[in-house]
């Protein structure tokens, strides 16, 4: 069946680029709901948003959803994974500001406050996009694939010139907790003259050394250096699954990208729904529905993964 959260659970922090305070709030929510973001600071227009494909505007540096009144919600990748991650299928996003808050670059934080407020059953059938032939975009060196496979796979590849980076690969399951245990603490990453370039144009305005991987050539200037050796490429499998919930559902298929990032996602989920034959939607039985990212997560996945 279907999941939403037991009870509400809230979030304060900033927001990474706007730098800007909010608060935001997780409500459970019916069957067949889905995730919608409502920003509540939005009185005399339409502040409702639906997390899904279509309604992306803009992905360069994060994924922005945009509904026909023009309101918007950015950088929900992290949030949209822990969901993923977490299983859990329906929720109402309550956000008093444009931007979802960073807390500490990854999803950990999100995790830990889905899991601690619990999820229950809300009835409905669990469908699942599957995958039936592959489709591939691409743009200059990177591109992205979806291709077909029993569960849902993530296969990512990347390439820094930076020594503290430079190639890094990782495919991984994303069955029985494997996002939990593996990717949620990933952070988000970028190079020290990228932050003074995006400063300088008024982005990151809320990024600080704590809630981002800050590298300088060979150099980790964050504190306490990495989580995890190659956790560059982690925290790009964790924006990936968070984009790849905007199909609407769990994916059935293998997810492999070369360099690729939340726009390049975004045009490969239109790809798919533009391509006949490429998919179909399914109801997952309940050993399918086990093998989707976030069923059986329990709270000795967290303690393994701290």
């Amino acid at each position: 069946m279907q999941t939403s959260l037991a009870k509400p659970v809230s979030f304060d922090g900033v927001g990474l680029h706007k730098g800007q305070p909010v608060r935001m709030r997780l409500l459970p929510a019916p069957a067949d709901h889905g995730i919608v973001f409502n920003r509540v600071d939005v009185t005399e227009r339409n502040g409702l948003i639906a997390a899904r494909w279509d309604n992306v505007t803009n992905a360069r540096l994060c994924t922005l959803i945009e509904n026909e009144d023009g309101i918007t919600v950015s950088t929900i990748e992290h949030i949209m994974a822990a969901l993923a991650g977490c299983g859990v299928h329906n929720a109402l996003i309550e956000i008093d500001g444009p931007e979802v808050p960073i807390l500490d670059g990854s999803s950990a934080p999100f995790v830990k406050g889905i899991r601690a407020a619990g999820l229950v059953e809300v009835g409905g059938q669990l469908r699942a996009l599957r995958i039936l032939r592959p489709v591939e975009v691409t743009e200059g060196e990177a591109w992205a694939r979806l291709e077909p496979n029993r569960t849902l796979e993530i296969d990512f590849s990347i390439d820094f010139t930076d020594k503290a980076i430079g190639h890094q690969h990782k495919r991984l399951g994303m069955s029985n907790g494997a996002f939990v245990r593996e990717l949620m603490d990933s952070r988000t990453f970028c190079r020290r003259a990228d932050v003074e370039m995006m400063q300088k144009n008024g982005l990151a305005l809320g990024g600080t050394y704590d809630n981002a991987v800050v590298i300088d050539g060979d150099k980790v200037l964050s504190p306490g250096g990495l989580r995890h050796k190659d956790e560059a490429v982690r925290h790009k499998m964790l924006d990936a699954l968070g984009d790849l919930l905007l199909a609407g559902g769990p994916i059935l298929g293998r997810y492999v990208g070369n360099r690729s990032g939340h726009a390049m996602t975004n045009k490969l989920l239109r790809a798919v729904f533009a391509t006949p034959g490429a998919y179909e939607w399914v109801v997952l039985d309940s050993e399918a529905a086990d093998a989707t990212p976030g069923a059986g997560v329990c709270m000795p996945h967290l303690f393994a993964a701290q």
